[in-house]
């Protein structure tokens, strides 16, 4: 599908989700119900190796930027198993922790993480982790990071719908003075044990809903960073390193590759870049573009951002599309005696 085609039907997704219209195919209902049979045979692998566990990763990074006075900035992570961190075995692994400690030491200031994703949700489930965040006024995140999509596809959920749910999640937590970054739909065409022809369509619907995610959130008022293949084609030509112990989700490295790809837009949105960084690169083949065909071309380069730049033109709404440069992230210090994060929490629920 070329750049131009995944636009229009991105735009049709994202229309439908506004102005509540129905279930729009992904990639025709007969050939993704194959693709389903065939993730949800993958999917029976989850859990062998991996264990039924994720880390808890919650807690306060950068300690060593504690200064009398100053709060913590805080950090919120919601989503399904990928936003959880599953697939790992140290909460310093999980992409929340890996964010936080990265975080913490662009800003010079400790980073309080809170998670609350959890593995096999859908975006609907978007509305009562939005909840759970901002349940308390007094301590509403400053920036949250979405991570969502995957169970959609594997799941059917219509496209108008889960753009929708995930629309009113940005917008609430906007709402409430929270910056907003979101990772969208991974690539499901990487998963090893889909075959061809079959990878080709999961592929293909998961760079459609990708795309219409970035339309939804950018409107909102939101920022996007493609997960596409996990950021980088080292996965897809070396995925026995990349994904985990189950073949479905990422692996340390995996994560560590995502997290180096999504910091980046995270320091931007709270204004930790020197400005000339959020000035387009005609080098780097950045630059303003129709909100709806750079969403597409995001979906097609992992690693892309984009965030709304011009309210209105010709063809609507426009956007900025920024590739910008990875940040390497490490796997955090285990905090001090009597700070340091749980060690696991048990996730019963099918994996995301």
């Amino acid at each position: 599908m070329t750049s131009m085609s995944r636009a229009r039907v991105a735009r049709r997704i994202a229309a439908g989700a506004a102005y509540g219209g129905g279930g729009i195919g992904l990639a025709g209902a007969a050939a993704v119900g194959v693709v389903l049979a065939e993730l949800r045979m993958a999917k029976r692998q989850v859990g062998h190796g991996s264990g039924s566990r994720v880390p808890v990763a919650d807690g306060r990074y950068g300690h060593t930027y504690d200064s009398p006075g100053e709060p913590p900035l805080r950090l919120t992570v919601l989503g399904d198993s990928t936003a959880a961190g599953q697939g790992v075995h140290r909460a310093g692994q999980t992409p929340g922790a890996l964010l936080a400690s990265g975080l913490a030491a662009v800003a010079e200031r400790p980073v309080e993480l809170h998670n609350v994703a959890l593995p096999g949700a859908t975006s609907d489930d978007l509305d009562r982790q939005v909840a759970l965040v901002l349940a308390d006024a007094s301590r509403v995140p400053d920036i949250c990071v979405i991570m969502i999509g995957a169970n959609d596809v594997t799941h059917h959920l219509p496209a108008t719908r889960s753009v929708r749910h995930l629309s009113g999640a940005v917008r609430r937590l906007r709402t409430a003075g929270a910056e907003v970054v979101v990772g969208t739909c991974p690539d499901l065409g990487t998963i090893e044990p889909v075959q061809q022809p079959l990878r080709w369509l999961a592929r293909r619907a998961s760079r459609q809903l990708a795309a219409a995610q970035t339309i939804g959130t950018v409107q909102q008022g939101g920022r996007t960073v493609s997960l596409g293949d996990l950021l980088g084609p080292e996965f897809a030509a070396n995925p026995r390193e990349l994904f985990g112990p189950d073949n479905y989700h990422p692996s340390a490295e995996g994560y560590a590759t995502a997290a180096m790809a999504v910091l980046p837009t995270l320091c931007a949105a709270l204004g930790l870049w020197p400005a000339e960084e959020d000035r387009p690169e005609i080098s780097r083949r950045e630059g303003f573009l129709p909100v709806a065909r750079a969403a597409a071309e995001a979906a097609a380069e992992p690693g892309t951002e984009v965030t709304a730049a011009v309210p209105t033109g010709p063809r609507g709404p426009w956007a900025l599309l920024k590739r910008r440069r990875r940040r390497r992230v490490r796997e955090p210090e285990p905090a001090p005696a009597g700070q340091s994060p749980a060690s696991d929490r048990r996730s019963d629920q099918a994996s995301a």
